[in-house]
């Protein structure tokens, strides 16, 4: 197979670890009965070392998203987060993942608010036009609820793996608080956020309406946020799986307060946060559906408004168990996979080579290999998964990388070349597999 050339790399190269070699070895039996698989295994699971990673100078770890020069706090999360099992004997990997936990924590004092990041001040942003409270350090600053729960749950899955807590240091806690009180402020956004985003590039996705304060929205106990994990403004600025990956991070919250920090008033303080979200996701985030029944929102605004959808980023509702909200056998949860899978969807699309979730983010009829590795991730059946990792291995188009989005009628057709998040989701989905025999 003809391997495809990713454009010119900006990142100096970083030493693959012995623990990821050796993983790369262990696929070349396995999988050698599926040359093609074989291939796009050893292309993509190193592919966030080898082309997106960066160690600095102070001990902190820069991660591009593949092909803009800028680091998101939610996309260098998942970049790695397939790393994270091997990381308890591998002092390079801990190295690498470690100092990223420390650059993001760095990210957090800078501005809360803010998605992506630069690798220092140079000013750098996505667009110029942005009128919002930005900093030199700052590329965009959408607010988006996951981009602080992603910060939170790498530290928490890398200490779980690891059982080091040098990453918790003072800086670290403090960085705790800020994402405390700036939840507590986005639960009454309307009254007391100080938080404003408005692009002037004719694009109404890229903006919140009502002079960047957003739309109106009812108190619901729920975390307001301005944009979805596409990095598109909600219609309605209670995220349902936002919500959910925030409930997950303010339990793991708990577990680093009485655990690490051993504060047992922040201990309370946590759990009274999250028995709130939780409260307004339950009463106000669960649509009856005609077709399906009971099944979670999207979104909604607290006044009985709802956006009934998925998107195939993380988190979306496919995402819901990955996350840890749930478990994949939750009923609702399974309701709202069948709705996500059908038609209902507006953003399901099926076509001559695959079938599966889109965005809003790309052209109608765009499937997603993220949404169909997490589809893969997250199903109950062998036959499930094995008919996603079909569908993965048809459509790379013959680059031997995953993409963002590809038509599902012609896979040649195709978003972002190179893109470490997709790379990264399927190489987790394909290991997972085989190492469960599947391959």
């Amino acid at each position: 197979m003809e391997q495809f050339r990713l454009p010119k790399i900006p990142m100096p190269p970083v030493a693959v670890p012995q623990s990821i070699q050796a993983v790369l070895e262990e696929a070349e039996q396995k999988l050698a009965h599926r040359p093609k698989l074989l291939q796009l295994f050893k292309n993509c699971f190193p592919n966030t070392i080898e082309t997106t990673t960066k160690l600095m100078e102070d001990g902190t770890t820069f991660v591009i998203t593949g092909d803009i020069p800028a680091s998101w706090l939610r996309d260098s999360v998942e970049q790695v987060i397939h790393y994270i099992p091997f990381a308890k004997e591998d002092e390079d990997l801990q190295r690498i993942i470690g100092g990223l936990i420390k650059r993001h924590i760095q990210y957090v004092h800078i501005d809360p608010y803010a998605n992506a990041f630069n690798e220092t001040a140079n000013d750098w942003h996505w667009n110029t036009t942005d009128e919002t409270d930005m900093s030199p350090w700052v590329w965009e600053r959408k607010f988006e609820i996951d981009s602080l729960c992603f910060v939170v749950r790498l530290a928490y899955l890398y200490w779980k793996e690891t059982e080091l807590t040098d990453i918790f240091d003072t800086s670290f806690k403090a960085a705790m608080r800020k994402m405390i009180d700036l939840f507590k402020v986005e639960q009454h956004h309307m009254e007391q956020s100080p938080y404003r985003f408005t692009r002037n590039n004719g694009i109404p996705t890229d903006s919140l309406r009502n002079h960047g304060k957003g739309m109106p929205v009812n108190y619901t106990g729920m975390i307001w946020s301005g944009f979805r994990s596409s990095d598109d403004a909600c219609d309605f600025h209670y995220n349902i799986p936002g919500n959910m990956f925030a409930v997950v991070a303010l339990r793991q919250m708990q577990e680093f307060a009485e655990w690490v920090f051993r504060d047992m008033s922040l201990l309370q303080e946590l759990k009274d946060l999250e028995q709130d979200v939780d409260h307004g996701i339950q009463l106000y985030g669960i649509y009856r559906h005609p077709e399906f029944g009971p099944i979670y929102a999207y979104e909604t605004d607290g006044y009985g408004n709802y956006c009934l959808m998925d998107d195939a980023g993380t988190p979306g509702l496919m995402s819901i168990p990955y996350l840890g909200y749930v478990t994949a056998d939750d009923p609702i949860y399974q309701n709202t996979r069948r709705f996500a899978l059908s038609k209902e969807n507006p953003f399901y699309y099926e076509g001559k080579v695959a079938k599966g979730i889109g965005s809003p983010h790309t052209p109608p009829n765009y499937i997603w290999h993220m949404g169909l590795s997490m589809q893969g991730l997250t199903a109950q059946s062998d036959e499930e998964k094995l008919e996603i990792i079909r569908m993965l291995e048809a459509t790379d188009a013959d680059t031997g990388y995953m993409h963002e989005g590809f038509h599902a009628d012609d896979p040649t057709i195709f978003t972002r070349k190179w893109f470490a998040w997709s790379n990264s989701l399927f190489s987790q989905l394909i290991y997972k597999s085989m190492k469960a025999g599947l391959l």
